[in-house]
């Protein structure tokens, strides 16, 4: 009898460890987007413990910015820990990199990195994978507003070499070129250069009114300074890749009245009062600040509050049909991601689809200013 009881107790713990929601996370805490990684990582420390009455078990592993380790990482979460979902990477390489692995396993996952190719077009492979940063053809658009409205009519670009570089290239010049301003210049430079002295001389001869600095984090701030020290007095932009305190250090009095378009949570307090995210958006800021100080909030932290949002709508629609642990409940959490509607999170309003794994509109950006060394809401 005794046996019988201890046997029945244990099934149930069985049952119950089963039940828990395993969330793998890998992102990008050192290496180049460490300045994205590192306010995403102490974000997760901030997401929901419990979601319809599920534990949940976050597993979070750095990638250090490499795609090689981003797809590493998102093996072993899958295989060794179990995963349901994986939220991840930080940046646009490794993300796309980690498509193949959790299509391959049926395991939805949430992006925090730009490019509109990591969910578009949705296809097989893609209807497992959804994002919560906006994509850079919705930012190249309030740029290019942004250049007509203020008399820009040539431009020059420089952006990283690689997909995130690639990717504000390909969307921005089209864009530009359809509303008939000249693209006089197109150069790129690596995360982990020290110099870009020679490209920024071929944009200076190309004279631009403007140029558009295709980067993310810290190292954007490298073509601003040298265009600074060459003397450019034209608009520099930058994308939404560098909206965060650690920008602001590197690049100091050279970012002095750079634009750019970002997701309203980093302005969330300048925001009218009516705007449909600001309650959402000064949610996350609120929390963030209380663990982190004061003027603390990047876009990027908010990129994984919104992933955990997500979760926290989509997982309880989910539960309805599977326990956590089965591929029956990997593929029910997909449904309902794709499902999920009307969701105000930090960065905009969410509306998913079918064909639509990011589901933000023109509520998810802003133009913002570098002002005195701070973010300014571009009225």
């Amino acid at each position: 009898m005794k046996k019988t009881i201890v046997a029945t107790l244990l099934s149930v713990l069985a049952a119950t460890a089963m039940a828990d929601l395993n969330v793998g996370v890998t992102l990008s805490a050192t290496g180049p987007a460490a300045s994205l990684g590192i306010p995403e990582k102490n974000t997760i420390d901030l997401l929901p413990k419990t979601i319809g009455g599920q534990k949940v078990n976050y597993i979070v592993l750095d990638d250090a910015s490499d795609t090689t380790t981003a797809v590493k990482n998102t093996r072993k979460l899958i295989a060794e820990n179990k995963v349901d979902v994986v939220i991840g990477s930080t940046t646009t390489p490794n993300s796309l990199a980690m498509i193949d692995v959790t299509a391959e396993s049926e395991t939805p996952m949430i992006a925090m990195a730009a490019s509109a190719r990591i969910v578009e077009p949705v296809d097989e492979k893609k209807r497992w994978v959804f994002k919560t940063p906006q994509n850079d053809a919705q930012m190249s658009t309030a740029i290019v507003e942004h250049m007509t409205n203020h008399g820009v009519k040539t431009v020059a670009y420089i952006g990283f070499s690689d997909a995130y570089g690639e990717g504000w290239w390909n969307e921005f010049s089209k864009i530009a070129e359809a509303r008939k301003i000249q693209m006089v210049g197109n150069e790129r430079f690596n995360r982990t250069d020290t110099s870009v002295t020679g490209q920024v001389l071929k944009i200076l001869a190309a004279k631009p009114d403007a140029v558009l600095i295709g980067g993310a984090g810290t190292p954007a701030a490298l073509p601003q300074k040298a265009l600074k020290e060459k003397g450019y007095k034209g608009q520099i932009y930058q994308t939404h890749g560098v909206a965060n305190a650690d920008f602001l250090r590197v690049c100091g009095k050279d970012c002095e009245g750079t634009v750019l378009p970002a997701g309203p949570v980093l302005v969330a307090d300048q925001l009218p009062a009516d705007h449909p995210v600001k309650k959402s958006a000064m949610e996350y800021v609120t929390k963030y600040e209380a663990a982190h100080g004061k003027g603390t909030v990047s876009t990027f932290g908010a990129h994984a509050w919104d992933a955990g949002q997500l979760l926290n709508a989509a997982v309880p629609v989910a539960l309805k049909k599977a326990q956590p642990g089965s591929k029956e409940f990997r593929a029910a959490l997909r449904d309902a991601l794709e499902g999920v509607k009307n969701l105000p999170v930090a960065h905009g309003v969410v509306n998913m689809s079918a064909q639509d794994h990011l589901g933000f509109d023109q509520r998810a950006r802003v133009m913002v200013k570098v002002d005195n060394g701070a973010w300014k809401l571009v009225k």
